[in-house]
């Protein structure tokens, strides 16, 4: 058994921004980052577009960013959280510059502004097309200096420990407490009891629950399902937004992004055949929303039959794009498409989950003692579709309003953990080791199309009764094989993307309008 003080699982710019606050206020608590991969893979590496902020209050205002945010929600936003995270705004941003992350500055010294779909002014900050790589970079660089902090990379939760792992306990108690996880360390081959006063879940999203994504590998609802599988509140499941811009492969899995910042800056939707549309769909054309653009594509390609449509970039400022854009353009020429010559074949791909564990203003679940920032949280920040660009924003915000207080529940250490004792250690005897990773493998991709094919970007009553018999039986399967073997990653994936499926199938249901990333064909 492991103790710690607080335990943090995800190690994107929610946990670790975290992470440093408290490790900064504390010097003398012992923080465990535990992430399933590598320390930097995480959803926010992958973040090319950059970060929403206001900067230039001679042009911007929080009013505007605010207004913004609530139009691209549908007004299904907590108007007073989008207040107070565009209002904390300069000041988190403030303190990444201070951690030692880049942005793009002009010559005189101001900040590069880019803009993206749904924003009325330019007020991206970003580190070329990277910028989450380079934030990535230069927060593990400042957790490194912090004797206080511990990553185990390669470590995959399995689940939440709470009351109901202690013999004895009312199992239908719903003043549920967290006291740490079951973790799988992945090198050794061994299971971890991890005990804590505190948990914090940052462990993104759950794009691989569809077939194509710009999601990492990594991101497959790990935190959603075992704090879903805790009895925690998790909402607004029905609400994912798809990113109207992917690279365009007849490869199914990760997708390349082509970010929206590329349309900020004048790039044009064509069909195959090289003629606009989107002017039949919103009057912003390419800088509508995403949900909006991605629809708009979605029914060209059904119209039209074709299997992408194009991305044109050949009117652009040759020396900008390459400037801006260098990982966008090297990616296309490696992929036999010059932009400036050719259109650039792109998909809406899965992108973005807007709701996830139920979360309070200081990132607190319903959970006692767990808190849940970023992806895997519905903090009422983005309502029914994401504002571009506001993802790492929000992380940097409730992940120092979750630091506070998490650092004020650590001060009145009102922890009891004589109980915690009764816990037994993991048991795995009596199960079998999977020998055909195929099986693993056709399940997770009879999930994947399953949703995709009928719980995509528009949906159906008669789509959504089918996936809800097809999602049970592939339940039934993965359950019975989960109860009897030995714990892997693949498996342990597999039994979180079952459940991620099944909220999002339960709550598209329940959902009986449509709203912002949500479009039931039946409901119009």
């Amino acid at each position: 058994m492991i103790k710690a003080d607080v335990l943090v699982i995800g190690s994107g710019i929610s946990g670790l921004s975290f992470a440093i606050k408290i490790a900064e206020k504390l010097p003398n608590t012992h923080i465990v980052i535990v992430t399933k991969s590598d320390e930097d893979e995480s959803n926010t590496k992958y973040a090319q577009g950059g970060l929403a902020v206001v900067t230039d209050f001679s042009k911007d205002n929080f009013v505007k960013h605010i207004a913004d945010t609530i139009r691209a929600g549908d007004g299904e936003n907590e108007r007073s959280v989008v207040e107070m995270v565009i209002q904390q705004g300069p000041e988190r941003f403030n303190e990444l510059v201070k951690w030692g992350t880049q942005f793009d500055k002009e010559q005189n010294g101001y900040f590069k502004l880019g803009r993206e779909g749904g924003h009325t002014e330019n007020r991206i900050v970003h580190h070329k097309d990277i910028t989450g790589f380079e934030i990535e970079r230069a927060l593990l660089k400042t957790i490194n200096k912090f004797a206080n902090i511990e990553i185990l990379d390669h470590h995959y939760v399995i689940d939440l420990l709470t009351q109901h792992h202690i013999p004895g306990k009312n199992l239908n108690s719903a003043d549920t407490h967290c006291y740490g996880a079951y973790i799988l360390d992945e090198k050794n081959k061994n299971i971890k009891k991890i005990n804590s006063k505190i948990t914090l879940v940052a462990s993104g999203g759950a794009g691989h629950v569809y077939k194509n994504t710009t999601n990492p590998l990594i991101a497959t609802g790990d935190g959603i399902a075992f704090v879903h599988r805790a009895r925690g509140k998790i909402s607004n499941m029905q609400y994912y937004q798809f990113h109207p811009t992917a690279l365009y492969s007849k490869r199914n899995g990760m997708l390349f992004l082509i970010s929206e910042a590329v349309r900020g800056d004048g790039a044009k939707l064509r069909t195959k055949e090289g003629l606009p549309f989107m002017y039949k769909y919103d009057e912003r054309e390419e800088l509508a929303s995403r949900d909006i653009v991605a629809r708009a594509i979605d029914n060209e390609m059904k119209i039209s039959g074709d299997e992408y449509v194009g991305l044109d970039c050949r009117h652009m400022d040759q020396q900008k794009f390459k400037a801006h854009f260098p990982n966008i353009y090297h990616k296309c020429m490696e992929e036999g498409i010059d932009p400036f010559k050719e259109l650039i074949p792109v998909v809406p791909a899965c992108h973005y989950l807007m709701g996830g564990i139920d979360t309070d203003k200081d990132g607190q679940s319903s959970i006692k003692n767990l808190f849940a920032v970023g992806e895997c949280a519905n903090s009422g920040l983005h309502g029914a579709n994401r504002l571009a660009s506001n993802s790492l924003l929000e992380g940097l915000v409730f992940g120092h309003n979750a630091a506070i207080k998490a650092c004020e529940l650590l001060k009145e250490n009102k922890f009891n953990f004589e109980d915690l004792k009764a816990i037994p250690e993991w048991n795995q005897e009596g199960r079998k080791t999977i020998d055909e990773m195929v099986m693993i493998s056709y399940l997770r991709q009879q999930l994947q199309s399953m949703m995709s094919d009928l719980v995509g970007i528009v949906r159906s009553e008669s789509r959504l009764k089918i996936a809800c018999q097809k999602q049970r039986e592939i339940y039934e399967t993965v359950t019975t094989l989960y109860n009897s073997s030995i714990l892997s990653p693949q498996l342990l994936e597999l039994r979180n993307l079952i459940n991620v499926s099944y909220l999002i199938i339960k709550h598209s249901i329940e959902m009986k309008e449509n709203k912002g990333a949500f479009f039931n064909k039946d409901l119009a």
